[in-house]
C-alpha cells in the first residue's frame, strides 16, 4: 500500500514538472509573439502615416519623414495603451448612442495629442481634415496589419 502511494505521488510530481515546463515554453512563445506584435504595430502605423501624409496637404511630417513617423508611432502606441482605455471608458455612453462611431473622435484626440507632443515635427493643420485622416489611418492600418502582416507573423510563429 505504501508503494502505491509513493508511486502515485511520484507520478503526480512528474505531471506537475511536465506542466510547468509546458507553461515556460508557452511564456517564451508569448513574449516572442508580443515582440512581433509590437514591431508589426510600429511598422504598419509608420507605413500608414507615410502613405496618408501623401494624400493630405494639411498633414505634414518633417524631414526625415521615416524617423518622425516612427517617433509619432511610438507616441501613439503609448497613448493607445494608456490614454485610449480611459477615453473609451469615460465615453462609453456616447459610444453606445452613436453605435461606436464616436471611436473615430477618440482616434482624433489621440492624433491631436501626438501632434502637440511632437511640436512642429508633426502637424495636423485642419481639425476637420484630421477626422478624415483618422478614418483613413484606421482603414489602412487594418488592411496592412490584419490582412497582410498578421497572417505572415502567424505563419512564422507556427513554423517555429
Amino acid at each position: 500500500m505504501a508503494n502505491k502511494k509513493t508511486t502515485k505521488k511520484k507520478q503526480i510530481e512528474k505531471e506537475v514538472v511536465i506542466e510547468s515546463k509546458k507553461e515556460k515554453k508557452i511564456t517564451k512563445k508569448s513574449v516572442k509573439h508580443k515582440i512581433y506584435e509590437i514591431l508589426m504595430y510600429l511598422f504598419s502605423y509608420t507605413l500608414t502615416f507615410l502613405i496618408v501624409e501623401r494624400f493630405f496637404k494639411t498633414f505634414v511630417i518633417a524631414e526625415p519623414k521615416i524617423l518622425y513617423a516612427l517617433i509619432a508611432t511610438v507616441i501613439i502606441y503609448i497613448l493607445n495603451q494608456v490614454v485610449r482605455p480611459l477615453l473609451v471608458t469615460f465615453t462609453m455612453p456616447i459610444m453606445g448612442i452613436t453605435f461606436g462611431l464616436f471611436y473615430v473622435v477618440i482616434n482624433c484626440v489621440i492624433l491631436k495629442i501626438t501632434d502637440l507632443l511632437m511640436f512642429s515635427k508633426l502637424d495636423f493643420q485642419n481639425l476637420f481634415i484630421l477626422f478624415f485622416i483618422s478614418i483613413l489611418l484606421s482603414i489602412l492600418r487594418f488592411v496592412i496589419e490584419d490582412v497582410i502582416l498578421k497572417p505572415i507573423i502567424k505563419r512564422a510563429l507556427n513554423n517555429e
